[in-house]
């Protein structure tokens, strides 16, 4: 596996050293506003049936960085992969998204859970890192990824997708025992996830607490930030230069980024309800800090999007004593499959284009 990265502004970002401008990568980059990612798609059958085919994932995965400029790739899979292998039956409905079969509803069925093996039945999964980081034969880093305990548990109790999430924070009021073993056994999963991907060649890890913002800050406070913690304290990275650096992003975490810059994470991913120049004012430059562009700023013109990344940029500087260094730009969350191509081109081109040295 060749040791030279031809551009590693990434991972120098990410280690707040000089770069020679702000790296880019966008959370779904490889995904459905992509026409030849539908044609993978069409050919694989299914979602499932793409993440779970190495060769497959590779192609998708690499898709983007063959028509724009980005700064890394992101592993193609999904976060639901590791419940999937404990047994709940993941499947997808179209316009719906991810379901469960086997929904965790009480303390006995949580009970039963235990952590995947890592090379049977995720392999797939470290195949795809193995073959990604071939192909991508030094180009730029390979991220590889995980779902949080919490926003993993959301999915898992809940049996899918949810705009109230009553029926796990029913569970955390009403037995948060059984809760916290679900978080458990969940953070166990997730270090040993990670730790894999790490093993097969990811360069770069990121955990998206995807559901931490619908917590109130007391539940947020036992039920998320305490296991995003314990997964920056205890997943091995290494040492130094070569350290592998975590990223934790989240929707709705402005309230706690003092807390998550204390966390052990190298990086923190911000959603775009707050400013960046008040994100690295607060972190005081004890962490990188990843975003944060509204997503539907790409639905805007090609001059709206500029003028917004400059924007964004300018603001992370102002708040970092006029230093651009410990900057990973990106989106506030996901983008849309409605999305137009050439505006992602423009604005991975002005990230760029404005902040080079």
């Amino acid at each position: 596996m060749p040791q030279t990265l031809r551009n590693d502004r990434f991972l120098r970002a990410l280690r707040r050293e000089p770069v020679d401008c702000t790296p880019v990568w966008l959370m779904r980059q490889a995904g459905r506003y992509l026409p030849e990612y539908r044609a993978s798609r069409a050919k694989a059958g299914s979602f499932l049936a793409m993440a779970k085919n190495p060769e497959l994932a590779c192609e998708v995965t690499l898709q983007p960085l063959e028509r724009f400029d980005l700064d890394a790739a992101i592993l193609f899979s999904d976060i639901l992969t590791i419940p999937d292998a404990m047994g709940l039956g993941l499947y997808f409905v179209d316009g719906e998204g991810p379901k469960f079969e086997r929904p965790l509803r009480d303390a006995a069925s949580i009970a039963k859970l235990g952590v995947p093996d890592m090379e049977t039945e995720l392999r797939y999964v470290t195949d795809a890192v193995r073959v990604i980081r071939r192909e991508l034969d030094g180009r730029v880093p390979l991220i590889g990824f995980s779902g949080s305990p919490w926003t993993l548990a959301c999915y898992m109790v809940e049996g899918g997708g949810s705009k109230a999430f009553s029926i796990i924070k029913a569970m955390a009021h009403n037995d948060p025992k059984a809760l916290h073993a679900l978080l458990s056994v969940n953070t166990d999963a997730v270090i040993a996830y990670l730790a894999a991907q790490r093993a097969a060649g990811a360069q770069a890890l990121q955990v998206f607490d995807t559901w931490g913002g619908v917590l109130s800050p007391a539940m947020y406070r036992e039920f998320s930030l305490p296991y995003l913690t314990r997964i920056a304290r205890e997943l091995e990275r290494g040492e130094g230069p070569e350290r592998t650096p975590l990223i934790v992003f989240g929707r709705g975490n402005a309230a706690y980024l003092e807390d998550l810059a204390d966390s052990g994470a190298e990086g923190v991913g911000v959603d775009w309800l707050i400013e960046l120049g008040e994100a690295a004012q607060r972190t005081g430059g004890k962490v990188a800090l990843q975003g944060n562009l509204d997503p539907t700023t790409l639905y805007g013109s090609p001059d709206a999007i500029r003028s917004e990344v400059r924007r964004a940029l300018d603001s992370y500087r102002d708040g970092n004593g006029g230093s651009r260094e410990g900057h990973v730009f990106n989106l506030g969350h996901g983008m849309s499959p409605d999305m137009d191509p050439e505006h992602v081109r423009v604005l991975v081109d002005e990230v760029h284009a404005h902040s080079r040295r």
